[in-house]
């Protein structure tokens, strides 16, 4: 069972753009959304140089979203090395304790989760250049732990980033039916709607090629999900390796055919009825 949750925001200079901290109730957690821009001027916020773990936001050489996990014991400090070190991010999601009852083993174990949950996400460029370790701590001490990060991931999606969300945690139950697409030149693909948009499942298979009118934007998004290896080529079929993520059924069923694709009725349920048929 879920319970609604109260989230408050106070905006430290007044500005929507600029650093605010956001709270939970009845939660010891304290996150801070700073820009890159606006890191110095923390020196203010004396609770920022207490233990922590942090996420450093950008885009990557290839202009894709990227992020670091990090952690800690002086989080200010550690920010301020960042700015002379790393060029890639351009805000910063600074989570500590309100009660400073965070110690070093315990933000190492929130390090190392938060790196495999983003990893298994796969929404953003991981930028860590090694597994942060794992500490040994208490079960007692991973259990507060393990609540400690359910908020936080929950805080983070708050804040704008699903680093975490994995593409069908979302799932929409009251249309959670599954699509199918079968068609010319090997497009074999099952596929869903959430509420971001409509996921092509992993094992789905895509044209093997692309009809000549295919537009340009189209041939570009294609190339990038082959080169990424998101979709690979096995025994002459294009694979679908993870869950992946359209803006659109129609944008979905484009790359899925290989042509211009009207989403809605070209996906269709095991009964033949299309998108279109929704009540």
């Amino acid at each position: 069972m879920t319970f609604g949750k109260t989230i408050k925001m106070f905006l430290i200079d007044g500005d929507p753009s600029g650093r605010l901290t956001c709270e939970l109730s009845n939660w010891t957690g304290l996150a801070y959304r700073i820009p890159r821009t606006e890191v110095k001027k923390c020196g203010d916020r004396p609770n920022l140089n207490s233990t922590g773990v942090y996420m450093l936001f950008g885009r990557n050489d290839d202009d894709k979203e990227a992020v670091y996990i990090g952690e800690a014991e002086e989080v200010y400090t550690r920010l301020q090395s960042h700015l002379r070190e790393k060029d890639f991010w351009n805000e910063v999601i600074v989570f500590i304790s309100k009660d400073e009852n965070l110690n070093k083993a315990h933000i190492k174990y929130i390090e190392n989760k938060l790196y495999e949950k983003a990893k298994a996400a796969n929404r953003y460029d991981v930028l860590n250049g090694n597994i942060p370790p794992m500490p040994s701590i208490s079960e007692a001490d991973r259990a507060e732990m393990d609540e400690f990060i359910s908020n936080l991931v929950m805080m983070v999606n708050t804040l704008g980033h699903k680093l975490f969300e994995l593409i069908k945690d979302n799932l929409d139950s009251t249309n959670s039916e599954v699509w199918y697409i079968n068609a010319a030149r090997g497009a074999k693909a099952k596929g869903i709607q959430t509420q971001e948009g409509f996921v092509v499942l992993k094992g789905s298979k895509i044209a093997n090629s692309t009809v000549d009118s295919f537009s340009d934007r189209l041939n570009v998004k294609r190339e990038d999900l082959i080169n990424s290896m998101k979709v690979q080529l096995i025994y002459g079929e294009y694979e679908v390796m993870a869950d992946l993520l359209f803006s659109s059924p129609s944008l979905a069923a484009a790359i899925v055919m290989g042509r211009s694709a009207n989403g809605l009725t070209e996906w269709k349920d095991r009964n033949g009825r299309t998108l279109k048929d929704l009540p």
